[in-house]
């Protein structure tokens, strides 16, 4: 009898199917149930991947042996999902975000704490090679004392989805703060081990989704267009925010703004500064022998970064490991989040709360 870990998927849509491959892939879990409310989808996602067990309602698949769950839907129904299947004693892997704020995710974090179960947060770009490298080097010191962090990722045109349910505030939260910058928040703070934001002033615009009928582009994750739909969302967003006295942050934020794509994390230190995830090597900037030098480390990139996290996750519900990125560290990013939108709402600088 197999002693993989057995996992259930809660929506196998385009994140849910990159999950059941990953775990399949693994060796090391097997997807033993599936959830989604599209029947089409669901039969043919079965059928891929050999999996009988197939439900149109979660709490079905709750119902079966399954030890883990896998919780890729849409971001309002986060709250529901995880907290359920925490009480019906499985352990979590939850999609990013962890919630549509901050509250949802502590009732979330409180609920798995309670249960006793373990939870995890997908926060993939964590197990990239190149920002696993660039963590160790922070930890050695080799960039000394951590004082500013950059974190850009532009779409000239990406909105996703446009009138679905990711430019719909009551289902998704928000939009790129919420769909991408949950990520660049997270690399930030998780390289640079700032994780008490203190204050932010920020501002966020939306001037392309809400004209439907005019956005332009060329292509469209999680389309096409549902010009019937809703856009009420965000599409760019730049702010400022503080670790109190120790550290600051500068952000730009975009599914959609008139410039080129760019994406980096630049992290800055005393004794040398990095920038990874921009799809160049990552290179230190630094002194050497009394000079200025550019290094470029040398180390093996070839992470499928989707299977080191199922790996990882795999490992924390066995218990020989904690989660790769925690709730505790989810809640942290959502109360960002949340102090962000409230910033641009009140054209002030907010105090985030510990």
């Amino acid at each position: 009898m197999s002693k993989n870990l057995k996992i259930g998927i809660v929506g196998v849509g385009t994140i849910g199917t990159m999950h059941a491959e990953a775990f399949r892939a693994l060796g090391l879990a097997d997807v033993q149930a599936i959830c989604d409310v599209d029947r089409r989808k669901l039969a043919s996602k079965g059928d891929k991947f050999g999996v009988k067990q197939r439900f149109a309602d979660y709490r079905d698949l709750l119902k079966t042996p399954v030890e883990a769950v896998c919780i890729c839907v849409p971001n309002a129904a986060h709250k529901q999902v995880a907290i359920a299947s925490l009480k019906a004693g499985k352990h979590v892997f939850l999609e990013k975000p962890m919630a549509i704020n901050a509250a949802q995710a502590r009732q979330i974090a409180q609920a798995a704490a309670r249960c006793r179960r373990v939870i995890q947060i997908g926060m993939v770009n964590r197990q990239a090679a190149a920002a696993q490298l660039l963590r160790r080097l922070i930890e050695e010191g080799q960039l000394g004392d951590i004082y500013h962090m950059r974190a850009t990722l532009i779409r000239h045109r990406g909105v996703p989805g446009l009138g679905g349910w990711f430019t719909t505030k009551a289902q998704s939260g928000g939009g790129p703060m919420i769909d991408l910058g949950v990520h660049w928040f997270d690399l930030c703070m998780w390289l640079s081990g700032n994780w008490k934001p203190t204050a932010v002033s920020a501002k966020t615009y939306s001037k392309f989704g809400c004209k439907m009928g005019d956005y332009k582009y060329v292509s469209m994750w999680a389309g096409p267009p549902d010009y019937r739909g809703v856009c009420d969302v965000e599409d760019y967003s730049t702010g400022f925010v503080r670790f109190g006295a120790k550290a600051t942050m500068s952000f730009e934020i975009a599914w959609a703004a008139n410039t080129r794509d760019d994406a980096f994390i630049e992290i800055l230190g005393d004794k040398g500064g990095a920038r990874i995830m921009h799809g160049k090597p990552l290179t230190v900037l630094t002194e050497h022998n009394g000079r200025l030098a550019d290094i470029t480390p040398q180390f093996d990139d070839r992470v499928n970064i989707f299977e080191e996290q199922a790996r990882k996750f795999v490992a924390a519900c066995r218990g020989k490991m904690p989660p790769a990125a925690t709730a505790r560290q989810g809640v942290v990013v959502m109360k960002l989040i949340d102090a962000i939108y409230a910033s641009s709402r009140g054209n002030r600088e907010v105090a985030i709360q510990a």
